[in-house]
């Protein structure tokens, strides 16, 4: 199905600003992919989608999406693949609608309904106080039917086949949940979260503090911070594009979106040691993007390295050396395959 009017839409879809995303002829792009999920597809599904759209093999999704939820995916593809730490745990926008009344075996309309409860004498008033208790700080118990790993075995694997086990409770962030419209047994609602709220779980435990019993009826992912979904493919394009289409209308190549890190650049001799996975002196001044600042111990993968014309070399850590007048050191804990030799600015 790539006629002649696929091939118009496609050239109309890359918008301003496409030939910069565009990874050179042959060349295996790198960096991420935004994805707008359909409801009825797993997020699996839109990996191998989009490694069929790519041709590529190397490519990953950052924070599953259930297959009854639709939205924001972010696909790493390439080499991003090796950074997916950096983009994982941003605040997510979410809206949907919940149920009141029911209690199921996953807590959402796909599941058993286990539970009947009347809810005529229901006021709104009542769940804006009673959702209050599930704004900030709060500890939540994951549902059976998620991708967390228990004694080695994803959990809803287990569910699957009728297993339950225990799940410790996970300290989780609610920013705001703002209902939208009341027309019960149903309720709207937009709610911010931090990366790793099961949304499923808080209409469940509103249920439960209400005493009518709750499940998830849909959902949508608005946002996965840095990340919207004004930049995203829709799933027809994927199968209906060309690579370089694909590429061209949702692209993230893997300098920009590295560029939520602070940089280090260092000079011509300096950059060949860190493609040889040595560490190296680093000047004060060849720290970017810090925002006032060093960014010091922060972790194995909290800075990028750069060569002297800005290419990405790897990412690593900037430390303090050891011993008196010793300067700071850029150590790489991840080097890309082209930093020996040119290759992603």
């Amino acid at each position: 199905m790539r006629g002649s009017p696929a091939a118009a839409d496609e050239t109309r879809s890359a918008g301003p600003g496409a030939e910069g995303r565009r990874a050179p002829p042959g060349e295996t792009p790198s960096g991420l992919l935004v994805v707008d999920k359909p409801t009825g597809v797993t997020s699996h599904d839109v990996v191998e989608r989009v490694r069929r759209g790519l041709r590529i093999r190397a490519a990953g999704h950052l924070g599953t999406l259930d297959p009854a939820a639709s939205g924001l995916l972010v696909v790493v593809v390439g080499a991003a693949t090796r950074c997916a730490t950096v983009w994982q745990g941003g605040e997510k926008l979410y809206q949907g609608t919940l149920r009141f009344g029911v209690v199921t075996s996953t807590q959402d309309l796909t599941g058993e309904i286990l539970e009947r409860h009347p809810v005529d004498g229901l006021e709104e008033q009542r769940v804006h106080e009673a959702s209050r208790a599930f704004v900030g700080e709060i500890e939540q118990v994951p549902p059976m039917v998620s991708a967390i790993k228990v004694g080695g075995q994803r959990l809803y694997r287990l569910a699957r086949r009728g297993v339950e086990v225990r799940r410790e409770p996970r300290r989780v962030k609610v920013f705001t949940w703002e209902w939208l419209d009341f027309t019960l047994p149903t309720a709207s609602f937009r709610l911010r979260c931090s990366g790793g709220t099961y949304v499923r779980t808080l209409a469940h435990d509103l249920g439960a503090r209400l005493g009518t019993g709750a499940a998830l009826e849909t959902l949508r992912r608005l946002r996965s911070e840095p990340f919207g979904l004004e930049r995203s493919l829709e799933w027809s394009e994927l199968e209906r594009l060309t690579p370089e289409g694909v590429w061209d209308r949702g692209g993230i190549p893997i300098a920009e979106a590295l560029s939520v890190l602070p940089a280090v650049r260092l000079d011509g001799s300096a950059a060949e040691d860190i493609g040889h996975g040595r560490s190296v002196a680093a000047a004060p001044g060849a720290v970017l993007r810090s925002g006032g600042g060093l960014p010091l111990a922060r972790g194995p993968r909290s800075v990028v390295l750069e060569g002297p014309d800005g290419r990405l070399l790897g990412l690593g850590e900037l430390v303090q050396g050891q011993g008196s007048g010793a300067g700071l050191l850029a150590c790489p804990h991840l080097v890309f395959p082209w930093a020996r030799s040119e290759g992603p600015r």
